[in-house]
């Protein structure tokens, strides 16, 4: 079955930096784009960086301080985040960028909390 485990998440300082791991099973990993969402408390999921075959995106807030990669023989898609600010605490989730059935999968999440 489809699988997404996050990790790496934690307890940083306000400009501190984490890396978020993602690994993916289940379906065949390097044929879908994939994404790193966000939400936290009180407001709603927000798509915050995508991977695909052709490059990256990112959400305005993010960019410059967020890199999104992937290793496609691990199955794992990953999330650096540098200059890291308290609003960006928050549940971080990956995600296939599929229409139908796979894109409805989600992780577990993995929190990151940004606090002196």
């Amino acid at each position: 079955q489809v699988q997404l485990v996050e990790s790496g998440g934690g307890l940083v300082q306000p400009g501190g930096s984490l890396r978020l791991s993602c690994v993916g099973s289940g379906f065949t990993f390097n044929s879908y784009a994939m994404g790193w969402y966000r939400q936290a408390p009180g407001k709603q999921r927000e798509l915050i960086a995508v991977i695909t075959s052709g490059g990256s995106n990112y959400l305005d807030s993010v960019k410059g301080r967020f890199t999104i990669s992937r290793d496609n023989a691990k199955n794992t898609v990953y999330l650096q985040m540098n200059s890291l600010k308290p609003e960006d605490t928050a549940v971080y989730y990956c995600k296939i960028m599929a229409t139908g059935s796979l894109g409805g999968y989600w992780g577990q999440g993995t929190q990151v909390t940004v606090s002196s």
